[in-house]
C-alpha cells in the first residue's frame, strides 16, 4: 500500500516525513464476564473462571501516533523496541498487516522480554492492568538506529516516563538521543505519559529532568494533567490560567512549540516569539516561522459519537505534526490536530478511526460542528471562521 504523499512542501529531500520512537507494547485484552464479586472473584486462589477470546493489539506511542501518520498519509518510519521473544514477533506481524515496511525501523533485544500489558476489562468495573515494562526499561541511547531516523524530517519520541533508563540519572540518555536527533539536522517532538507517584517514576525530580531536555526539543505535545503534576501544580484541563504558566516555564526552557492536551476541553498551543527559534527547529521547522512566532490559541474539540478514547491523544499529536511537515499555518495545524483526534475516538481502538488527510480536510470545511468548552478563558478571543480562541497573549490578534 502506497499512501498518499504531499509533495508540496518537500524542504527535503529525506524519504520519511517522520519517524516515531520510543514506547511499544503488545496488549492483551480478554473478553470477561460479568462476575459478582468482580476483580476479587474473577483472580480468587484456585478458581477457574471461564472468558472468552482474546484481542491483541499493539500499544504505546509508536504504534498509536505512527499508525496514525500512516493512515493519513505520510511517509512514516517506527523505531520501537522489542524482544526476540513470541510476543515481539507478534508486535512485528501486526506492524506488517498495517504495512510490510513498518516494521523495518524496529529494534529487536536478542534475549529480552517485549513488553506487554494484560487489560481486564470486568464490565461494570475500573479497568485493571498487568503491566511487564520488559525492553521498555533497557531502552537507551545505544538503541535508536539513528542513521535511519536520519532519513526523516521530524522525530517524535513518546513515552519516556514508561521507560526506566530514559528518566534516570537526570534525564542523561533522553537527553542525548536527543542531541543526536539535533545534530542530524531534524526537528524533535516529546510526549510525556502519565506518572504513578508510587512507582520508580514518581520519584523523579521532573522538574530538573525536564530543564536537562527540553532545550534539545523542538516540539512538546505533553497532556496538561501530566505536565502539571510533574511541575507540582494543582488545576484542571478546563484551567486556562494553568496552560499559560504551563507554556511559558516550557517555553523559556527552549521548546519552540508546546502543545498541551486537555481531553475534551481541546488543544491548547502556544509558540515561542522568537521566530528565529522556530525557523531553527530543524527539517521541518514551520514554513513561515514569522506566521508562527507569539501564537497562543485553543483548538476545541469536534463533535462525535465516542466509541472509545484509546490513544486520542497520540491521534491528536499525528494530526499535528502532519499539518507541520506540510507546511501548514498553525490555525490549520492545531486545527488539523483536534480533528484527527476526533476521528479517532469513533471507533473503540486507538487508530482504526483515522482516515486519509484528504478525508480529514474535507470533513473540516464541510462545517464540522465543535464542542462548546467549560474552559476558563479570561480575555480570549474568539474567531468563529478559523473555529478557535485566541489568547490575550497572541500575536496574531
Amino acid at each position: 500500500m502506497t499512501p498518499e504523499i504531499d509533495m508540496a512542501r518537500t524542504g527535503s529531500h529525506r524519504p520519511f516525513d517522520i519517524a516515531v520512537a520510543g514506547h511499544i507494547c503488545l496488549d492483551i485484552i480478554p473478553a470477561l464476564p460479568a462476575l459478582e464479586g468482580g476483580l476479587d472473584k474473577l483472580l480468587a486462589p484456585g478458581r477457574l473462571t471461564r472468558i472468552g477470546p482474546a484481542a491483541i493489539a499493539t500499544g504505546g506511542s509508536v504504534p498509536n501516533v505512527g499508525l496514525a501518520l500512516h493512515r493519513l498519509g505520510l511517509r512514516t518510519m517506527l523505531s520501537g523496541k522489542v524482544g526476540d521473544d513470541a510476543l515481539g514477533a507478534v508486535v512485528l506481524d501486526i506492524l506488517r498487516s498495517h504495512d510490510p515496511a513498518l516494521a523495518d525501523g524496529m529494534i529487536v533485544a536478542p534475549g529480552e522480554p517485549t513488553s506487554y500489558t494484560i487489560v481486564i476489562n470486568l464490565p461494570g468495573v475500573d479497568r485493571a492492568f498487568l503491566h511487564c515494562p520488559g525492553v521498555n526499561d533497557t531502552y537507551c541511547a545505544a538503541d535508536p538506529p539513528y542513521e535511519r531516523l536520519g532519513a526523516a524530517r521530524c522525530v517524535h519520541f513518546g513515552y519516556p516516563p514508561l521507560m526506566r533508563r530514559l528518566y534516570t540519572d537526570g534525564g542523561r540518555e533522553l537527553a542525548e538521543i536527543l542531541r543526536r536527533l539535533k545534530d542530524r539536522g531534524l526537528t524533535t517532538s516529546l510526549d510525556l505519559a502519565a506518572v504513578d507517584p508510587a512507582s520508580d517514576a514518581g520519584r523523579v525530580n521532573w522538574p530538573v529532568l525536564l530543564e536537562h531536555v527540553l532545550g534539545l526539543v523542538d516540539v512538546f505535545l505533553p497532556s496538561l494533567d501530566e505536565i502539571a503534576w510533574m511541575f507540582g501544580l494543582a488545576g484542571g484541563l478546563d484551567d486556562g490560567r494553568l496552560a499559560r504558566q504551563i507554556a511559558r516555564r516550557v517555553l523559556d526552557m527552549g521548546v519552540a512549540v508546546v502543545a498541551l492536551k486537555l481531553g475534551d476541553q481541546g488543544l491548547f498551543v502556544q509558540t515561542s516569539a522568537d521566530a528565529a527559534r522556530l525557523r531553527d527547529a530543524g527539517s521541518a521547522a514551520p514554513a513561515d516561522p514569522g506566521a508562527w512566532a507569539g501564537r497562543q490559541m485553543l483548538a476545541p474539540c469536534f463533535q462525535v459519537d465516542v466509541a472509545g478514547t484509546t490513544g486520542s491523544g497520540d491521534c491528536t499529536i499525528a494530526g499535528f505534526l502532519a499539518g507541520l511537515v506540510k507546511g501548514l499555518p498553525v490555525e490549520q495545524a492545531v486545527t488539523a490536530a483536534v480533528a484527527v483526534g476526533a476521528c479517532s475516538v469513533e471507533q473503540p481502538d486507538a487508530t482504526s478511526g483515522v482516515p486519509s488527510w484528504k478525508a480529514v480536510q474535507r470533513r473540516i470545511a464541510a462545517g464540522w460542528a465543535r464542542r462548546p468548552v467549560s474552559s476558563d478563558l479570561p480575555s480570549w478571543s474568539w474567531r468563529d471562521a478559523a473555529g478557535l480562541y485566541l489568547g490575550p497573549d497572541d500575536a496574531g490578534r
